[in-house]
């Protein structure tokens, strides 16, 4: 079963794990062994969600959006965790902080605000950029390690109204492949990880119907996928896109 997979003593630092995805994928990191750091622009937060977690898990405040944040958090991450092993990329804001009815009464790109784009592309994308900048020279020093990058579907990128999350994701999707590309051959490895479908996370409106977020999927979903990528069977494993909704077929079709 894919949940056997074990990450023991296995450094994981996953921005943005306070909530959502990022605090699924910290829970089942965590039950498979591995330490981690989560990350959130609210210190306080951090470190609760953290406390709550357990004794393995550690909280830092840090903003992704920001340089100089970023490089304090990362070394701060590395001092608590002894060492890094994986970075999750997987910070983000969503749909709702610049039209909190999404959903139910999309907005056209031209009535979005300058500093509604700006703030969720800085988000997003730059601060995937920022905390890989940051992480991968220290994965490369220590000769090997890995970067997993959280995505979305591709209808998600192009859907009507998702100005400027789709734009965002697309961007980041496309900064993952060209860091997949750029790390070929250096024993740092770079994957694409999304759940496959809306999920159920703080980024639904809570306008959202009910008989439709009862079709959401539950964050738990990437579970499995994180918990593989983060294990001794991943070695090597690079340049992939793993929708974790088809996790299971896509490993089974991998053995030989």
């Amino acid at each position: 079963m894919t949940e056997s997979f074990r990450a023991d003593g296995v450094r994981v630092l996953i921005t943005g794990g306070t909530s959502g995805l990022g605090a699924a994928m910290a829970t089942a990191l965590l039950e498979a062994g591995a330490t981690v750091a989560i990350t959130s622009r609210d210190t306080d937060r951090a470190e609760a969600v953290a406390r709550e977690l357990g004794t393995s898990c550690v909280g830092v405040g840090m903003d992704v959006r920001d340089e100089e944040d970023v490089v304090r958090g990362v070394d701060r991450s590395v001092d608590e965790l002894g060492g890094l092993d994986v970075l999750v990329n997987n910070a983000g804001i969503g749909m709702r902080t610049v039209n909190p009815r999404f959903l139910t009464h999309p907005q056209p790109f031209w009535a979005v605000s300058a500093d509604g784009f700006r703030d969720v592309v800085a988000t997003n994308l730059t601060g995937y950029f920022l905390v890989a900048r940051a992480v991968v020279p220290r994965l490369l020093s220590a000769g090997g390690g890995r970067v997993v990058n959280v995505s979305a579907n591709h209808s998600t990128m192009n859907r009507e109204g998702f100005v400027p999350y789709g734009p965002a994701r697309s961007g980041a999707e496309a900064l993952a492949r060209i860091m997949a590309a750029d790390l070929t051959g250096s024993g740092v490895t770079a994957n694409i990880l999304l759940p496959g479908g809306a999920t159920s996370t703080g980024m639904v409106p809570d306008d959202y119907p009910p008989e439709q977020r009862a079709q959401l999927l539950d964050p738990q979903v990437m579970g499995p996928p994180i918990r593989w990528l983060c294990s001794p069977q991943a070695v090597g494993v690079h340049g992939e896109r793993i929708v974790a909704t088809e996790f299971a077929a896509w490993l089974s079709a991998r053995k030989p």
